[in-house]
Order: C-alpha cells, then structure tokens, then sequence
C-alpha cells in the first residue's frame, strides 16, 4: 500500500472520529444513524492508522506531501 494521506487529513479524521464517537456514546445520535456514524469513525481511525485511503486511490487522489518508496 502506497501512502497517500497527509498529516492534516490524519487529524481531521481522527478528530471526526472522536466526534462521532462521543455521538454516539453520550446518546446524542442513536439508531441507525448512530450506527453509521459509529463505523464511519471506525474507518476513519483505521485509514488514519494506516495513512491509506482507498477511495483516494479509485479516485486518484493524493493528500501526502512526499511520495513514499
């Protein structure tokens, strides 16, 4: 996997998930919608963690300021 996530769109995920986490655990957002966002926060981390995005790959899209080997 290449690395294709710069730092700034690390940490706009990353705080996303943590919003959507605290919607949902504090009950602010529940039912289906709660579940989605729940996963959706998920993702984010995961993708975070990994600095990979493969919707940026299908859509050609690179964030990373420097290309990795």
């Amino acid at each position: 996997m290449k690395k294709n996530m710069g730092s700034t769109d690390r940490i706009i995920r990353i705080a996303l998930a943590i919003l959507f986490g605290a919607l949902y655990f504090t009950g602010y957002v529940t039912g289906t919608p709660g579940i989605i966002l729940l996963v959706l926060g998920i993702v984010f981390l995961v993708t975070s963690a990994v600095n990979f995005c493969p919707l940026y790959t299908i859509f050609g899209i690179s964030t990373c300021k420097t290309s990795s080997k």
